[in-house]
């Protein structure tokens, strides 16, 4: 098994859960890290037993590392991706992927003139009853789904904001829930609903006013590629960290992911089907278990792509898809302003 040697950018409270991963990877080192907090950076180097940049720009110069991490706020995402992807550097960014359109078609772009890969970090995609979930639509043995209904009640503090100026404001941010904490469940609701055709939503800033300009509560009804509704809410202001609720109606029973369990509903029965392993010490309950194996697939096929066998048959979240659910919140932001459904062509 090829060995594959990583590096972080940006050393922020996620790139705890990609060291974790890179470590526990059994062909993989983690050969630098890059901080502008140059105590940090050092620290952490140090705690890691690797190399250390000020400068990740300096670091891409480095021949050995073969993928790079990102795990930077927002606005300077796009930036590092297409430094990394312009000196051959595979990588592998958190989410989102950018900011807006405009910019994912830079990346696009960039894309296409390297044979490096781009991996974006949707972890809950792969959690156990994403995946069951995914499997069960799939076979069709529960009937066409008739409605998908997620909601998402986290909570942040003043401390989340003031601690990362860069939170709160859309020059930088690019929103705040939606964009933030709330893209994940987008992104399942539109994969699992098989796209979204077109969505009427609305996003308010109440209790967090104070702390981000941007909106803190939204809620969105889907028109799904599949025939369903989607009925989505979602806030920070609650007073904790909920799990994810969802719950699935489809003709021949209700699927219900709740307190991190999946039930299968059918009348009067309800069977316990999988739950979602606990998260290790690296990884916060609600961010999901499995942004290890996001890395375990994406470091797969970054060692199947020298292949000639190597297919379309990608096993990991590319640009394109991270592309759909960023332009799902872009199109709930145009909704709440104009006060109407705003079409999608993407299913």
């Amino acid at each position: 098994m090829k060995m594959i040697n990583a590096a972080v950018i940006g050393c922020g409270s996620i790139h705890f859960c990609h060291v974790a991963a890179i470590e526990q990877e059994p062909a993989s080192t983690l050969r630098a890290i890059a901080e502008i907090d140059i105590e940090k950076g050092r620290a952490l180097a140090q705690r890691y037993n690797c190399d250390f940049y000020a400068d990740y720009h300096e670091m891409l110069r480095d021949p050995r590392i073969d993928v790079v991490h990102v795990c930077l706020p927002h606005h300077l995402h796009q930036e590092a991706i297409l430094a990394a992807l312009a000196v051959g550097k595979h990588v592998f960014t958190e989410k989102p992927v950018a900011l807006n359109a405009g910019e994912v078609a830079a990346i696009k772009r960039a894309t296409t003139e390297t044979d490096a890969l781009l991996g974006v970090c949707y972890q809950n995609r792969l959690n156990p009853s994403s995946r069951e979930i995914k499997a069960l639509l799939d076979s069709g043995q529960l009937g066409k789904m008739l409605s998908i209904k997620a909601v998402l009640t986290w909570s942040r503090s003043g401390t989340y904001y003031t601690e990362s100026p860069w939170r709160g404001r859309f020059e930088t941010e690019g929103g705040s829930l939606l964009i933030n904490q709330a893209i994940h469940t987008l992104d399942l609701l539109q994969w699992f609903g098989g796209g979204v055709l077109a969505v009427k939503g609305v996003v308010e800033s109440s209790f967090l006013s104070e702390l981000t300009e941007n909106e803190d509560t939204a809620m969105a009804s889907f028109k799904l590629g599949n025939g369903a509704r989607g009925l989505f809410y979602a806030t920070n202001c609650h007073s904790a960290d909920s799990p994810l609720l969802l719950e699935i109606h489809c003709e021949k029973g209700l699927l219900q992911l709740h307190h991190n369990t999946l039930w299968l509903i059918e009348g009067e029965n309800k069977t316990p089907l999988i739950s979602d392993e606990n998260p290790s010490g690296s990884a916060k309950s609600y961010w999901g278990n499995s942004h290890r194996q996001a890395v375990f697939n994406f470091y797969q096929s970054v060692r199947d792509s020298g292949n000639t066998l190597y297919t379309q048959n990608k096993n990991y979240t590319d640009i394109y898809d991270a592309e759909i659910s960023l332009n799902i919140v872009g199109a709930v932001y145009r909704s709440s302003q104009l006060r109407k459904w705003i079409m999608l062509t993407d299913k």
